[in-house]
């Protein structure tokens, strides 16, 4: 099998899978218990915050535990907005966010908030200019993507939050989720507010996560209950799934220092060979993230080119995987200025530190042998 589509999710490693298991089996007892059993599990939980919070290098205080991505985006856009809305209801977003900050930005609309999204070049990134100038007096959120799950292309975050700096009243929220362990992000005192992070994309487990806040930022709670999480994510804390979460965190850091050369140079070959296909048109940017390569086969229904691939044991994906059901064309494609035909026929290819140089020149051939055939059969 040659997996192919590590943005979609990835495989968790065996660590992660056996403190998973040992936490299970040793700290299943509630944390807010009071009996000893409950206060070990307590102890473990507040060592699993300090370890994120260590490799994240930011305090303790300003980690929650959460399920994932898109429960993070949503509470950081709507805890935002329904928090602060007495001071203004303008939102700042883009085209090409993922559908759990773009679907997130739209439910509010319908709340009365207005939302401007910010059109990207052709590369897939936005202007900071753009950004500065969309700021006005009732702004109270700019929420943008640090990496784009389709095409990888990387926004200047680091710019846009010293913008942010300047606007004390507006918050900065960066969705994280495929920058994780692969293009770096300083957190601390980078104008960045909030932060998402999910534990799947970096061979942990899915319905894991992280939403950075930073200390003194006000959320209005999406959940009510038992206060958990300083009352911003209550109900009985996912002790396994936080450990297993920080594991993976871990070993991604550490794959991260090792190994970003390797990757890159994996990309690099990748887009080589791509670009010497003529049926081929390469869509993401030279200067994108090292393990995302988005490309066309005009003419090619994506869906009948991952099928034949499948069956060959090779895993590649079309957009994101939360919307890659609906076959229309892509979002991100026709924002970044493409042709319909070009957005309706893009293929992700998506890599981890774990692929190799043998499994993408086996996946070009395969490639090259696909589009040959299938084009018989269109004739």
């Amino acid at each position: 099998m040659i997996y192919l589509d590590n943005s979609a999710t990835t495989k968790p490693h065996p660590e992660v899978l056996k403190s998973f298991q040992q936490v299970s089996t040793n700290f299943f007892a509630n944390p807010s218990s009071i009996h000893q059993l409950g206060g070990e599990t307590e102890k473990l939980l507040l060592k699993s915050k300090e370890q994120a919070a260590s490799l994240l290098q930011v305090e303790e205080d300003e980690i929650i535990f959460t399920s994932g991505g898109t429960e993070g985006n949503n509470i950081a856009i709507k805890g935002i907005a329904l928090q602060h809305q007495g001071r203004g209801k303008h939102i700042i977003t883009t085209e090409i966010e993922h559908p759990s900050v773009y679907e997130a930005c739209k439910s509010l609309e319908t709340l009365g908030f207005q939302v401007t999204y910010l059109p990207v070049d052709e590369n897939g990134k936005i202007s900071v200019l753009d950004v500065e100038n969309a700021i006005r007096k009732d702004t109270i959120l700019i929420s943008i993507m640090h990496v784009n799950n389709e095409i990888g292309s990387i926004q200047p975050i680091e710019e846009i939050g010293e913008i942010a700096k300047q606007y004390p009243k507006l918050f900065f929220h960066v969705d994280h989720v495929q920058g994780l362990g692969k293009v770096p992000l300083k957190l601390a005192n980078s104008g960045i507010d909030l932060c998402t992070m999910s534990g799947h994309k970096i061979h942990g487990l899915k319905g894991t996560g992280v939403l950075y806040c930073r200390k003194g930022v006000r959320l209005f709670p999406l959940f009510h209950g038992g206060e958990q999480e300083f009352n911003i994510r209550s109900g009985t804390e996912n002790l396994a799934g936080s450990v297993a979460f920080v594991k993976a965190l871990r070993l991604i850091k550490e794959s991260q220092s090792t190994e970003a050369k390797t990757l890159r140079k994996l990309n690099r070959y990748l887009r080589q060979e791509l670009m010497k296909m003529d049926e081929v048109v390469v869509n993401t940017a030279e200067q994108a993230a090292p393990h995302i390569m988005n490309f066309s086969i005009p003419g090619l229904k994506p869906e009948v080119m991952i099928h034949t691939l499948g069956k060959q044991g090779i895993f590649i994906s079309t957009k994101s995987a939360c919307s890659s059901k609906d076959l229309d064309e892509s979002r991100i494609i026709k924002a970044c200025g493409y042709s319909e035909e070009r957005a309706k026929s893009a293929l992700r290819v998506s890599l981890s530190y774990n692929n190799t140089v043998e499994e993408i020149k086996i996946f070009i051939n395969k490639l090259n042998e696909a589009i040959t055939q299938l084009k018989e059969v269109m004739e």
